[in-house]
């Protein structure tokens, strides 16, 4: 059985991975989370005494936290899901993600080739930290064309440009050091536990409400979007077979504008759980400031994972869309406690 180290694991990407990973079998995780705004326990309460999952709370900027975490479990791989991962927080307040995202990386970098250069040789060859990102590195793309791992970085947000800073750490201390780091940068993902500040929860959220649906400028930036699901095997992908030193990019082939995201919430809530006055959802939408700095779209080439690793996404835009609205649904008791904390579905990143 693998020991792994994931941060994070609180979150909805990180939850999710260690969800289908103990799903799996094989695996022993040691999650590290720091269980901020957007870190709920609650994701992972079906599997908190399971017998190969061990919970710590604390923080990767925590030097003597990581190196003991390391030092009694001794992981064969690292998966740093930790981070402050909202564009409009980050307009708000940066120097927090500054804070987690590069200051805190750099953290558990080191703790990390501390901890690899100590192992024996075999298994410092089948170590590996595996660094989680996002696409928003790469800026905002014109009408054509995809990001690809060869493209230049061009962060235009203070989260895209703290994660974009994380990722160079990476990259340096595999050619520096040696140390065997993947990369993978992903496009938006949607699906179950995410925290309703992300645009498809939150329109959910607002539209079940029957309140105003808030669509930033015209509507038409363009996002590819992920499932969550089919993100969690492509890392896993990654992970097991992927080359030390590499980045894969992580798509869903499934460019859509934010309006078409939003009318397709409407139109799933209308069939599922029509609102009692008999209005569509669709009326509910109402055109806002748009947020400064918006990047006009986002487009992964994810060939390189495809064509190297063999993975393949299963869920279309839409079967993943339908999977997730009829998640929410289903887990009202979820979001309530998930609400009961300082966030309030308002408006954040004016600026």
């Amino acid at each position: 059985m693998k020991t792994v180290l994931v941060t994070g694991g609180a979150g909805f990407i990180g939850g999710n991975f260690i969800l289908e990973l103990l799903a799996l079998g094989g695996y022993r995780i040691v999650n590290l989370d720091a269980l901020t705004y957007a870190g709920n326990p609650d994701t992972l309460a079906d599997v908190a005494s399971h017998p190969d999952y061990v919970f710590v709370h604390g923080d990767i900027g925590d030097r003597e936290c990581v190196q003991a975490l390391l030092s009694e479990h001794q992981p064969t791989a690292i998966i740093n899901f930790a981070a402050e991962s909202h564009v409009d927080r980050s307009i708000d307040g940066p120097a927090e993600f500054v804070q987690t995202n590069v200051v805190g990386t750099l953290n558990l970098l080191e703790c990390a080739l501390i901890h690899w250069r100590a192992l024996p040789l075999g298994r410092q060859d089948a170590f590996r930290f595996l660094h989680v990102s996002t696409d928003e590195v790469y800026g905002s793309l014109g009408p054509l064309g995809r990001f690809t791992e060869e493209s230049t970085y061009q962060p235009n947000s203070p989260y895209s440009a703290s994660k974009a800073s994380s990722d160079h750490l990476v990259r340096a201390f595999h050619h520096t050091y040696g140390m065997p780091v993947l990369t993978t940068n992903c496009s938006n993902n949607y699906g179950p536990f995410q925290f309703p500040e992300k645009l498809i929860p939150l329109m959910i959220q607002k539209a079940l409400a029957g309140e105003p649906l808030p669509v930033y400028g015209d509507g038409r930036n363009i996002r590819d979007w992920l499932y969550v699901k089919d993100h969690c095997s492509a890392i896993l992908r990654v992970l097991e077979i992927g080359r030390a030193g590499e980045v894969y990019n992580v798509g869903g082939d499934a460019e859509r504008e934010n309006i078409h995201v939003v009318k397709t919430v409407c139109s799933l809530l209308d069939e599922r759980r029509p609102l009692a006055d008999g209005r569509k959802r669709e009326s509910l939408i109402t055109y806002v400031k748009d947020r400064p700095g918006h990047d006009r779209r986002y487009a992964v080439d994810a060939s390189k994972i495809k064509r190297e690793l063999g993975w393949r996404q299963t869920e279309s835009f839409e079967s993943g869309l339908a999977r997730t609205v009829d998640w929410y649904l289903a887990n009202d008791e979820w979001i309530r406690r998930v609400l009961d904390g300082s966030y309030r579905m308002e408006r954040l990143g004016g600026g």
